[in-house]
C-alpha cells in the first residue's frame, strides 16, 4: 500500500487534475490521450515505482487532462505478464488510479473476434471473460485485501 501512496501522492503534487477518469490505452489507441485538453505528462521511467513498458509502440507516459471537459488520465503504454510482470505489477496503475480518485476505468485494447459478423474496426464491449490464467491459479486478485 505504501508505494501506490507514494506513487499517488508525487502524481498529486505536481499537477492541478483530478482525475474521475482513467483510460488504459491498447494497441494502436495511444493516440487518444493526445487529443485532452490541459495536459500534463508524465514519463513512466520518472514516475516513482511505476512499471516500464516493454511493448514496441506503447509510449511509456501517464497524461492527465480533460476529454470533453472530464477529467481523466491516459495511460499510452501497458503492463503485460508475457512481459515478465507479476500480477500486482501489472495492476500497479490501477491500485494508485483509486488512490486519486478515479471512480471510472476504461480498458482498450486490439482483439480478434470469432463472430462472423465483425469487422476490421469494429468496437465491442465485453461484458465476460475467461480468465486462461486463473485456471492456472493465478489471479490479479490474489493475496489480502486492502480496504484502504
Amino acid at each position: 500500500y505504501e508505494v501506490y501512496k507514494e506513487t499517488a501522492d508525487w502524481l498529486r503534487a505536481r499537477t492541478a487534475q483530478r482525475p474521475r477518469i482513467a483510460i488504459i490505452c491498447g494497441s494502436g489507441l495511444g493516440g487518444l490521450a493526445d487529443v485532452l485538453d490541459n495536459k500534463t505528462v508524465f514519463l513512466y521511467e520518472d514516475i516513482p515505482h511505476f512499471p516500464r513498458s516493454t511493448v514496441a509502440g506503447h509510449v511509456g507516459r501517464l497524461v492527465f487532462g480533460e476529454l470533453n471537459g472530464q477529467p481523466c488520465v491516459c495511460m499510452q503504454g501497458r503492463f503485460h505478464s508475457y512481459e515478465g510482470y507479476s500480477f500486482s505489477t501489472v495492476t500497479f496503475p490501477i491500485r494508485v488510479f483509486f488512490l486519486l480518485g478515479v471512480e471510472i476505468l476504461i480498458v482498450t485494447n486490439a482483439a480478434g473476434g470469432l463472430n462472423p459478423h465483425f469487422q476490421v474496426g469494429d468496437i465491442m464491449f465485453i461484458r465476460d471473460h475467461i480468465s486462461l490464467f486463473g485456471l492456472g491459479g493465478q489471479n490479479p486478485l490474489r493475496g489480502p485485501n486492502d480496504e484502504r
